[in-house]
């Protein structure tokens, strides 16, 4: 059985086509493509033109590898820039238009417990609770859960793009402005230290692609062995912060120079880093735990409403 998810980010669009063979997950093909359809637009609550014609051709893109792998079983979610943009069902009209694929907005909500499912389809969660946090363009999602259940979810509409537009206007992020950041944070996430009060988890599990760009920067820099089919990573606390120091205080140029920086992260990445300084000086613990699942993952996972082992 072959099945694909189709993930369109704030950011970056998601293809993931997988072959189910007596409930082993075989994948057939993965990529990844930063249309970032939320430049130019996302703080003004639409989608930008040029952003449209960029997320129909990559969608035109897709529609010829999924014709290519013979896969009709296709699922499409669209997130926080699509959900909340004035214009993002013509795009979606549009998409469908050209190439019949149908895309699903979900709410913030529902996608909150997508990204959970993947996190614990991976393995990353046990029987203490944990704090999960996705880091989109748009939203920013956080749930707090153990193995068996969730507690507690909330989608804030925080994510990198938003506070990269409000935020960091100038590079490197000046000082009064990572400060600035700070005290809105405060404000903004007010009903997350509330949960993390009530419910305490024991550690923190970051899955987006700033978590995976810290990951690679550690392993490039530490020159640390890696495991070969990885879906979760240990990044201690020390380590982050050496990263994040850095981060602040070099411009895109010198960034881009950081072994292990992905270029499609570059611009995001600060803002982003600090959100995550700020939620872990709300968690005592010694390492980030990130993992590679999360919401396509997901949706994989409760379209077969039960776990999936990851063949290698």
């Amino acid at each position: 059985m072959r099945k694909a998810v189709i993930d369109l980010g704030t950011n970056t669009f998601h293809l993931f086509i997988v072959e189910l063979e007596n409930d082993v997950l075989k994948t057939l093909y993965k990529e990844k493509i930063a249309v970032k359809i939320g430049k130019n637009g996302i703080s003004k609550g639409y989608i930008a033109k040029d952003a449209m014609k960029r997320a129909v051709h990559t969608l035109e893109v897709f529609k010829t590898v999924l014709d290519q792998f013979h896969t009709t079983d296709v699922i499409g979610v669209a997130t926080s820039a699509i959900r909340n943009a004035k214009n993002g069902q013509e795009l979606l009209d549009q998409i469908y238009e050209s190439t019949q694929i149908e895309i699903q907005i979900i709410s913030g909500d529902r996608e909150a417990e997508l990204i959970f499912e993947g996190v614990r389809a991976a393995g990353a969660i046990g029987k203490e609770t944990q704090l999960v946090m996705d880091i989109g363009g748009g939203s920013v999602e956080f749930i707090l859960g153990n193995d068996r259940e969730i507690f507690w979810k909330r989608s804030f509409e925080i994510g990198a793009q938003r506070l990269l537009d409000k935020f960091h206007k100038k590079d490197p992020m000046p000082p009064a402005s990572v400060d600035e950041m700070f005290d809105w944070l405060e404000e903004e996430l007010q009903e997350l230290r509330e949960a993390i009060e009530q419910y305490k988890p024991t550690g923190l599990i970051g899955c987006s692609g700033t978590f995976d760009t810290l990951v690679e920067i550690f392993f490039k820099e530490s020159k640390a062995d890696r495991p070969i089919h990885p879906k979760v990573f240990e990044l201690p606390i020390k380590a982050y912060r050496d990263i994040h120091r850095e981060l602040l205080i070099k411009d895109k140029t010198a960034r881009l120079l950081i072994p292990g920086m992905i270029s499609m992260r570059v611009d995001m990445i600060v803002v982003a880093s600090c959100l995550i300084s700020y939620v872990t000086d709300l968690i005592p613990t010694e390492y980030i735990t990130a993992c590679t699942y999360a919401l396509k993952e997901g949706v994989l996972y409760s379209m077969e409403h039960k776990p999936i082992a990851e063949k290698q």
